[in-house]
């Protein structure tokens, strides 16, 4: 896509990770089987997020799942920077080489606590999936691959919050609800006039997986 690249880019975690990852491990199942080292078309690629993404459509794959805002490229590279500082943000995304575009994301948000001998819980946020790659799989491979990082990681559960039509999805690749625990309750706050990036939930098409 459009835009001037840098020399260098960065990665916002080592894409090395990627590689280590045991899909056999995952009750998802996959036909044909694939996984974020094989993502089935050779143009496929899943990688980290990368600094230079802003001009690969990043921000508008986002905008298929919520509302993005007018998010400059300043923005966009500061926040990469604190993700990136703070060890704890693992974006991950799908490219379609033969374009240089994002069409795929997920994200897997580490909370540190002090229970369980400070264990680190797993958050599954922001997973979209480009609506005009139905039927490639994309949806459950992007969340397993994030599924399994947070595995790696040491993670000793991974969350999600999801829409009643997806929970059928999530079931069928590991999630369970738990009974008397499977509410979610939010407070949400009045974006300040000069808030940078204070995102409001918006609408997906109704769909039964995210791909």
């Amino acid at each position: 896509m459009g835009g001037p690249l840098s020399e260098e880019e960065l990665s916002l975690y080592d894409p090395a990770l990627l590689l280590s990852l045991d899909f056999f491990r995952s009750p998802a199942k996959f036909n044909p089987r694939i996984s974020a080292a094989v993502p089935g078309e050779s143009w496929l690629k899943v990688r980290p997020l990368q600094s230079g993404d802003f001009h690969r459509g990043f921000l508008q794959i986002l905008s298929q799942l919520t509302k993005v805002g007018d998010v400059s490229l300043t923005q966009f590279l500061n926040r990469f920077a604190q993700m990136r500082a703070s060890g704890d943000y693992y974006v991950t995304v799908i490219v379609d080489t033969r374009y240089d575009k994002i069409i795929g994301s997920a994200t897997l948000v580490l909370e540190r606590k002090f229970i369980h001998g400070c264990a680190t819980r797993g958050r599954l946020e922001d997973v979209v999936v480009d609506d005009t790659y139905r039927g490639k799989q994309l949806g459950k491979l992007i969340v397993v691959t994030v599924n399994l990082l947070a595995e790696h990681l040491g993670c000793y559960k991974m969350s999600l919050d999801c829409k009643d039509k997806l929970i059928p999805f999530y079931k069928s690749i590991g999630y369970t609800l738990e009974p008397g625990n499977s509410n979610t309750m939010n407070i949400r706050y009045e974006a300040p006039t000069r808030s940078i990036n204070r995102n409001i939930a918006g609408s997906k098409p109704d769909d039964t997986e995210p791909s």
